[in-house]
């Protein structure tokens, strides 16, 4: 029998797999990364994140966080992305992360940041920032620091400090 892969938002039944999922992929230390960081107290979904399910299986997440970046609003923090280690390389990442970004655009949001690798979010448009522009709470190596305009010309707005955010309609990041 076939699998069936289907991606689609995450819901909040789908918490407790995300979790595990995060905490197979990256450990125990992943609550140090800054995404985690940024989130903390601030609940731990919006209504961008999105999931992979392989016939009831969680296998593949991106969360996706409503910020404000020096208290500008418009902004959105993406990761992390995960995908179990046996459907790694099959393009589940990368269809989340596009699904993601296509709603947050749609949705009217202005700049997408991140920390990560160039060569992985390249792809997707994302660009180093300037120097010192952008900061995160925690050590974060500022080469890794990364941003894509959802809007043209919308990351010189864009100073200071990455914090989670509520959004009016409920669905950001609870």
């Amino acid at each position: 029998m076939k699998s069936s892969i289907v991606t689609r938002p995450a819901t909040g039944q789908d918490l407790a797999a995300i979790t595990a999922l995060q905490a197979r992929v990256f450990g125990p230390g992943r609550f140090a990364r800054s995404a985690y960081r940024v989130r903390e107290g601030h609940g731990l979904m919006s209504r961008f994140c999105r999931v992979a399910d392989c016939d009831g299986r969680l296998i593949a997440t991106v969360r996706i966080t409503v910020a404000t970046i020096g208290g500008v609003p418009g902004a959105a923090l993406l990761g992390p992305v995960a995908v179990d280690p046996e459907f790694r390389g099959q393009g589940y990442g990368r269809q989340l992360v596009s699904e993601a970004l296509d709603a947050l655009k749609a949705a009217g949001f202005s700049l997408v940041v991140l920390v990560g690798d160039e060569p992985y979010y390249g792809r997707f448009g994302f660009k180093p920032v300037p120097f010192k522009s952008i900061a995160f709470p925690g050590p974060v190596n500022p080469a890794r620091i990364l941003a894509v305009e959802l809007v043209a010309g919308a990351l010189p707005r864009y100073r200071g400090l990455v914090a989670a955010a509520p959004t009016p309609d409920g669905g950001g990041n609870a």
